[in-house]
């Protein structure tokens, strides 16, 4: 019997330059407004909205299960066979194949397959966190997809997801899930102190003040992947503290790529510098890791009580 193909790093971690995929991410953002925009309508309020969010499958994006009464469903992107999957409990399914779409089509498309299947939803169609945006029933402007690059955002998110995942384990106190939030366009993890953190006055573009203080109303250090969108201009790991502790920006992050970036206030890690290191996996971690370090140690968290030994 033969081995099976194994893959190199680079094959694992593949080249992403926003400039080759810029028209698809702003269409895949959209879109997956759309469908989280669904979730957060029918879903019941958690802390830091974490209702709202999206996970990463072993093919794409998923809302999980949403009610809808007495019913459940699902809506599923899938990057490999590329095609929007809606299933509900009672084993309908409806599929959309994904490909060059507006976002006005591709709403109607969504929005008439769940009228279709007695799943009638209203979303407020206005995107969030997007400067200058256009109602998902008006926009045709963006409507590019790239499957190649969409299967490559993919990818990262999947390697991402297991490196985060790993990072997340050892934390014994309050922590997100590894979850992909749809506005900002990330993938993302989050520990918390325990303490409540001041009212954020920072302003997202359609996104109410009082969204953004329930999302950060307790003290966290967080840490995810972005694609670089929004004017970044390349994808990266990202690690902030909230509220920022003094000396913060000044701590020894590792590894040596790593910096912290004024504009943004977070440390970054350019994707790059991770897709070609010897180990990325490692050069991630240390990333992940020493910026944690950085933000409890600086904001003196109880680390004791919150944090274990890893295996």
């Amino acid at each position: 019997m033969n081995d099976p193909p194994q893959c190199s790093a680079l094959d694992a971690w593949p080249e992403l330059p926003l400039s080759a995929w810029e028209d698809t991410c702003a269409t895949l953002h959209l879109w997956t407004q759309v469908v989280g925009k669904i979730r957060l309508a029918h879903a019941p309020m958690i802390n830091h909205w974490w209702q709202a969010t999206l996970y990463v499958t072993s093919r794409g994006l998923t809302t999980s299960p949403i009610a809808h009464g007495s019913r459940g469903f699902q809506i599923d992107f899938d990057f490999i066979d590329h095609c929007l999957t809606l299933r509900t409990s009672d084993g309908a399914t409806e599929m959309i194949r994904l490909g060059p779409c507006t976002v006005a089509d591709f709403y109607a498309e969504v929005m008439g397959r769940l009228r279709g299947l007695g799943l009638e939803t209203r979303i407020w169609t206005m995107p969030v966190e997007i400067p200058d945006a256009i109602p998902f029933e008006q926009d045709r402007e963006h409507g590019f997809y790239d499957p190649e690059y969409a299967h490559r955002f993919w990818r990262i998110l999947v390697q991402a997801h297991r490196i985060c995942s790993r990072f997340r384990s050892p934390f014994l106190g309050k922590a997100s899930p590894v979850h992909f939030f749809w506005g900002s366009f990330d993938l993302a993890v989050t520990r918390f102190s325990g303490r409540s953190a001041p009212p954020l006055t920072s302003n997202s573009p359609n996104l109410g003040a009082w969204v953004m203080r329930e999302a950060y109303s307790h003290e966290v250090s967080s840490c995810g992947f972005w694609p670089g969108n929004g004017g970044f201009g390349q994808p990266a790991f990202y690690s902030y503290a909230y509220p920022e502790p003094p000396g913060f920006a000044a701590a020894p992050v590792r590894p040596n790529d790593a910096f912290y970036s004024e504009s943004l206030r977070q440390f970054i890690l350019p994707y790059d510098a991770v897709r070609r290191a010897a180990s990325p996996d490692d050069h991630l971690m240390a990333f992940l890791r020493s910026s944690y370090d950085a933000a409890a140690g600086l904001a003196r968290w109880d680390r004791a009580a919150l944090e274990r030994a890893e295996n």
